[in-house]
């Protein structure tokens, strides 16, 4: 992607905290549009289309894939094509049982048909995954979709439905990464409805469940000093949904945010000081140390909930290095939900 991982490091998680002079900023009062916002945003430096999914097998054994592509502008320069295009495209997959965690990473230059997004027809694909728009495709839906990856030792073929249209995270779509400025746009479909086919190690699985997709996009989602982020998505008893992330600054002082969903498609904005995220176990990954419990806790909400990895050892060791896993959790609320831990 053009970053060392020292420098990358010292301007947060992957270089997102890196001055953005001559992108399109993030501002509130923006009113996202559909299908336009499901396309590429070449203005903004940095974006991704992010798919993460609880599954079972008829037995009850529980997986997670996860579907990511992301697109980040070198320079901010929409004019070039072809193979002096700044845009570089980056995918990665990953599927999640209990004992083992595969992942794979690929890596595309824009203008050269390898890798891309059309809003009109939905389509998201880099090499020969893809994330498509199928017939009666719903575009304040984003569904229904097929989504597929492969590589040498896992691969998936996923057809995802939703009965209920996309939210917005944060102010209407505003997401705001601290008090000095950062944010980007965002929105989410969490309804979907997940069923397909797993291959893990040559061995085929059926497997059900819920998914939760992502879209942002930013040209400084984090200030310099913030070095990652801790974020769940949660599916809550009765249909409801729970986003909520930490970002961590270097002083020790953090930054929270989060939305509450109706069963009913409402999106809630939660205040920083109603949020309580308190690690409570870490597991040792990679020589480094990450906090893969958690204690959750929103008292205006009654939620008061411990998150457990399905398998601790769900680490993306990709160009910038995150942990991505499954999770359940217990308490005043029962369910299942994602982790992602970055800047560790």
């Amino acid at each position: 992607m053009g970053l060392a991982p020292p420098r990358a490091m010292a301007q947060g998680f992957a270089g997102l905290g890196r001055d953005a002079d001559g992108f399109a900023s993030v501002v509130p009062g923006r009113v996202l549009t559909f299908p336009a916002d499901h396309g590429p945003h070449p203005e903004f430096r940095i974006e991704w289309w992010y798919l993460t999914a609880n599954l079972t097998d008829a037995s009850g054994n529980a997986y997670g894939a996860q579907w990511t592509l992301f697109r980040q502008a070198m320079a901010p320069d929409m004019h070039e094509s072809g193979w002096a295009t700044p845009q570089i495209w980056m995918g990665h997959a990953a599927v999640t049982s209990a004992t083992a965690h595969r992942s794979a990473e690929t890596f595309a230059r824009g203008g050269i048909g390898q890798a891309g997004v059309t809003a009109t027809p939905f389509h998201a694909w880099i090499d020969a995954w893809e994330m498509r728009g199928l017939d009666n495709f719903i575009d304040v839906n984003v569904a229904p979709l097929n989504v597929t990856a492969s590589a040498e030792n896992f691969s998936y073929r996923l057809r995802l439905d939703a009965k209920q249209p996309l939210v917005l995270q944060g102010e209407a779509g505003y997401s705001r990464k601290s008090e000095r400025g950062q944010a980007s746009y965002y929105y989410s479909q969490p309804y979907f409805t997940a069923a397909g086919t797993l291959v893990i190690d040559g061995k085929d699985i059926a497997v059900s469940g819920h998914a939760w997709m992502d879209r942002e996009f930013s040209s400084q989602p984090l200030a310099s000093d913030q070095t990652g982020w801790d974020w769940f998505s949660l599916h809550l008893p009765d249909n409801e949904k729970l986003m909520l992330f930490r970002l961590r600054q270097k002083d020790g002082s953090h930054y929270f945010a989060g939305n509450w969903i109706t069963a009913d498609g409402r999106s809630e904005q939660l205040t920083p000081d109603a949020i309580a995220m308190t690690p409570t176990a870490v597991t040792d990954i990679a020589g480094r140390k990450l906090p893969t419990a958690w204690r959750i806790a929103i008292a205006s909400r009654g939620l008061q909930i411990e998150t457990t990895p399905l398998n601790p050892q769900s680490w993306m060791a990709t160009s910038f290095a995150y942990w991505e896993g499954p999770v359940r959790f217990t308490g005043s609320h029962a369910g299942v939900g994602y982790l992602e831990m970055t800047g560790y």
